[in-house]
């Protein structure tokens, strides 16, 4: 059935995609259901997370999982800088001000990429051999099972600590009420610090397995892939956490599916396609709530 092969195989492709996309997503969403606030910085963390992955990954005697994990770890305390740098001192301010420093937060990232390592294009080492496996005629290679999986971890670990763990409870508290939540003891500049530094290494974690799967990073990837994991955050309902993952799983079949009819040359139009659709549709998203203001 050639048809089911082919469905199949675009299946594995978005999966590996959309993974990525959710990834960022998380960071999206994390942040503005705590502090209503969008960071479009996450896509040039994601940006820096593949080039930490790069440097380290030129390094000797380092695998991919010490790449993966010390991309990670440089990119949460990225964010948790950028959160006391740039976002801290307004955090009581407009939104419009928190979206300018975010913007510059975004620009200030990439030109210190560019000056740092150059405008072009650089390879991304290969850390292990990309072997392929045939499951009937369908074809799946070593670097997809590997941030499928990635990501399928990320994501439930992610689930459980914002579930079971007290800081996971402090987040959701906030998330409802912040005044309240300070009031029963909760320390909300601790708990803004530790959404950040998640988003930012969940960002990063993305940027390593987007270097590994492309073969490629530059200094401005991050601009598309941070606009399509917008779109997917909203796509799922912005703040909820598996609507983000979802809108991202989403985002990356679509534009796979597109590519498979020949529309390659549209596939990046499609997630915010999605996105005026579902402002005008659905604003609150797949798995979002409808915010009911306070009189």
């Amino acid at each position: 059935m050639p048809i089911l092969n082919n469905l199949m195989q675009q299946l594995v492709n978005g999966l590996a995609l959309g993974g990525i996309y959710a990834l960022i997503a998380l960071g999206y969403t994390m942040v503005y259901g705590i502090i209503g606030m969008i960071n479009f910085a996450y896509g040039e963390i994601f940006m820096f997370g593949a080039y930490a992955g790069l440097v380290l990954a030129l390094t000797n005697y380092v695998n991919v999982y010490t790449a993966l994990l010390g991309a990670t770890l440089i990119t949460m305390i990225l964010g948790v800088v950028i959160e006391r740098v740039a976002y801290k001192p307004i955090r009581r301010s407009s939104r419009l001000s928190a979206l300018i420093s975010a913007i510059g937060v975004s620009i200030f990232l990439s030109s210190f990429m560019v000056r740092v390592k150059g405008p072009n294009t650089r390879g991304f080492p290969t850390l292990f051999e990309n072997r392929i496996f045939e499951i009937g005629n369908f074809q799946i290679t070593i670097y997809q099972i590997v941030i499928i999986g990635v990501a399928g971890l990320m994501m439930l670990g992610l689930h459980l600590f914002v579930t079971y763990t007290k800081m996971g409870r402090a987040m959701r508290a906030c998330a409802q009420d912040k005044d309240a939540a300070s009031l029963m003891g909760v320390n909300i500049d601790r708990v803004i610090s530790v959404t950040f530094a998640i988003g930012s290494g969940l960002a990063g974690t993305a940027g390593v397995l987007a270097g590994i799967y492309f073969n490629a990073v530059q200094p401005y990837m991050g601009l598309l892939a941070g606009l399509k994991a917008f779109a997917a955050a909203v796509l799922g309902g912005i703040g909820s956490i598996p609507g983000a993952m979802i809108g991202g799983i989403v985002i990356g079949l679509t534009e796979i599916l597109g590519i498979t009819v020949n529309l390659s040359e549209y596939k990046d139009a499609f997630a915010f396609a999605i996105l005026i659709l579902v402002l005008l549709f659905k604003p609150s998203g797949i798995m979002g709530r409808k915010a009911n203001k306070k009189v």
